[in-house]
């Protein structure tokens, strides 16, 4: 758990410059669904450009525990004041320019604005939930990013399109944190203990019928080898054995039983 947290800690630390700008958000839902996104991924800096219902309690309801994002959401009345001390801007867009522009899908995009979070802040824009971003705050883009869809249906709702950004947002910082350390792998058993095992095994095996004589050797030799494939630890074997021993006195009961009947 302490891993996990320090883990988020740093990953909100990377994205830490990066604005999500919502241009005219007609829908407080998305603007709801969209802090929700953001917090699940680790951003913090929601923008909203003249949102036609804000604050709304609609939207406080779709963010569902990412009521703190909402309430420190930023409101602007045009993208000159979104978007002021920032030193690169993405857009999302699904139309294809006729002026060849710099593009990526999802996934490249989140790397790049990644690298770019270390030169100063970065916003990402989302266009109108109808028309998108128009072509002149598109030309206010220096790379455009798309997400990759089926051929036959292309629609994604503005909460979800935050969400797919967000997501490749947070793996790509989770890809460059260093490796936490994993907790030591406990040790397997040492042979002196498999081998008391696999004795105490066969000998069980034996009384309850299970092993016959033609074919011990080599039931045994495929035991060994599924017993290896597992490394089990000295504790595990320890439990075993355990399993082993309670067998046998289950069975030293019945034979007692049947003789007592006789």
């Amino acid at each position: 758990m302490a891993a996990r947290m320090r883990a988020a800690d740093m990953i909100g630390t990377s994205l830490q410059g990066l604005r999500i700008v919502l241009v005219e958000p007609s829908h407080p839902g998305n603007i709801g669904a969209a802090a929700r996104a953001m917090k699940v991924m680790g951003l913090r800096h929601l923008v909203l450009i003249n949102p036609r219902f804000f604050p709304d309690p609609e939207a406080t309801a779709l963010a569902s525990g990412a009521e703190d994002i909402l309430d420190a959401a930023r409101v602007c009345a045009d993208l000159d004041t979104a978007l002021q001390g920032c030193h690169k801007v993405y857009g999302t867009s699904a139309r294809d320019r006729r002026i060849q522009w710099p593009s990526s899908n999802a996934r490249e995009a989140a790397g790049n604005i990644l690298a770019d979070l270390g030169n100063g802040d970065c916003a990402l824009l989302f266009g109108r939930e109808r028309t998108g971003l128009t072509n002149a705050e598109l030309d206010r883009c220096q790379v455009l990013v798309h997400i990759p869809t089926a051929e036959e249906y292309h629609s994604l709702n503005l909460g979800q399109a935050v969400q797919v950004l967000a997501y490749e947002l947070h793996i790509a910082a989770l890809m460059t944190l260093p490796q936490l350390a994993a907790p030591p792998e406990e040790q397997s058993a040492p042979v002196e203990d498999m081998e008391g095992f696999y004795g105490h095994l066969q000998h069980v095996l034996r009384r309850s019928g299970f092993l016959q004589e033609l074919r011990a050797t080599r039931m045994m030799r495929r035991l060994r080898r599924l017993f290896d494939r597992a490394r089990p630890s000295r504790n595990e074997v320890n439990i075993l054995r355990g399993i082993l021993t309670e067998i046998e006195r289950w069975a030293a009961k019945v034979d007692r039983k049947d003789q007592d009947s006789l």
